[in-house]
C-alpha cells in the first residue's frame, strides 16, 4: 500500500463559522492525506459578520511547535498556509519552511489579506510587501486579484476582465515569484461565470476554469477552494485537474447553501459535497 501523504495546514481556527482549519482538516482528509494542524489563533467565531468574538493569539506557540516537530524528524509532503495575522507570524512561518520543508515538499501560500480592492481592516499598507516575501518562498501561490495587484504594486480594477488582462497579470506574477504553480482566483470574463486561472510556469500552460456565479457573498469559500486544490494536488492530480475539482466543489457547496437559504456568515455546506469531491479525485 502506498504511503499516506501528510499535509500541514497553518491557519487560525474558529469554533463557529466554517473557514480556515475547520475547512482544511476535513477537505484535505477527504483527499486521502493526513492533515496535521498548526493553529495560529483560536477564535470563538470568524470575524466576518459576527461581533463580540473572542480571540486567543498563538503566535508564541509557533516556534516551539516547529522545533518539536523538527526534533521528531516529521516529514510533510505539503505545507499550506492561509490567514496570518501579523508580521511576526509571517516571519515565524518562513522559519517553519526552513525547518520542516524537504526539497520535494509543496509549499502552498494563500496570501489571505484583501478582497474587492481593499486590504482587510486588520492590515496596514505595508503588509502586502511582507506577504510578497512569503510568497517568494512558495511552489504554489493562490492570490485573488486584489492580493495579486497589491503584491505587484498595481491599481485594482473590478471585473469582469479580459483574457488579455488576466494573462498579463499572470505574466507579471510569474516574473515576480519563482512559484511553479500560480492560481489566480476571482477571475471572470462575464457576469455569469466565475473561477480561476491556473498557470503552470514550468510547462508554460494556462487553464481557465469556471463555474456558474451564484448570487450572494459566502464566507470561507476561499478556504474551501484552497483546501480542495491542495488536497487534489497532494492526491496526484495535475494543476488543471486539481483546479477543476476545486472550482466544481466550491460551486456545489455554495449552491447547496444557497438552495437551503442558510445564513451565509456560517459558511458553506461543503460537507454535503465531499462525496462529489472524492469522486473527482478517483477516491469513490
Amino acid at each position: 500500500m502506498q504511503r499516506q501523504k501528510r499535509v500541514l495546514a497553518v491557519h487560525d481556527i474558529s469554533g463557529v463559522g466554517k473557514c480556515s482549519l475547520t475547512v482544511a482538516l476535513p477537505i484535505i482528509s477527504a483527499a486521502g492525506a493526513e492533515c496535521a494542524a498548526l493553529p495560529t489563533a483560536v477564535l470563538s467565531t470568524h470575524t466576518g459578520g459576527f461581533t463580540g468574538f473572542t480571540c486567543r493569539d498563538l503566535t508564541e506557540d509557533i516556534a516551539p511547535i516547529t522545533a518539536h516537530w523538527k526534533s521528531l524528524g516529521i516529514r510533510f509532503d505539503a505545507i499550506y498556509t492561509g490567514y496570518l495575522g501579523s508580521f511576526d507570524q509571517i516571519d515565524l512561518v518562513a522559519g517553519l519552511f526552513d525547518a520542516l520543508a524537504a526539497p520535494d515538499t509543496l509549499i502552498a501560500v494563500d496570501p489571505v489579506m484583501a478582497d474587492d480592492g481593499r486590504l482587510y481592516a486588520a492590515f496596514g499598507p505595508d503588509f502586502p510587501s511582507a506577504m510578497k516575501k512569503l510568497c517568494a518562498r512558495a511552489g504554489l501561490i493562490m492570490p485573488n486579484i486584489t492580493e495579486a495587484v497589491l503584491m505587484l504594486g498595481e491599481e485594482y480594477r473590478p471585473g469582469p476582465y479580459t483574457e488579455d488582462y488576466i494573462n498579463g497579470l499572470l505574466a507579471r506574477l510569474e516574473a515576480t515569484f519563482p512559484a511553479r504553480q500560480i492560481v489566480l482566483t476571482g477571475v471572470s470574463f462575464n457576469d455569469t461565470r466565475l473561477g480561476a486561472a491556473a498557470r503552470d510556469t514550468k510547462a508554460a500552460t494556462t487553464d481557465f476554469i469556471f463555474g456558474p456565479k451564484i448570487e450572494g457573498y459566502y464566507h470561507g469559500t476561499g478556504d474551501v477552494f484552497g483546501s480542495a486544490l491542495v488536497g487534489a494536488l497532494t492526491a496526484g492530480q495535475s494543476l488543471a485537474a486539481a483546479c477543476r475539482a476545486a472550482v466544481d466543489f466550491t460551486v456545489a457547496s455554495i449552491r447547496t447553501t444557497f438552495d437551503a437559504k442558510t445564513e451565509p456568515r456560517y459558511g458553506v455546506n461543503f460537507e454535503a459535497n465531499l462525496p462529489q469531491y472524492m469522486k473527482a479525485l478517483g477516491r469513490l
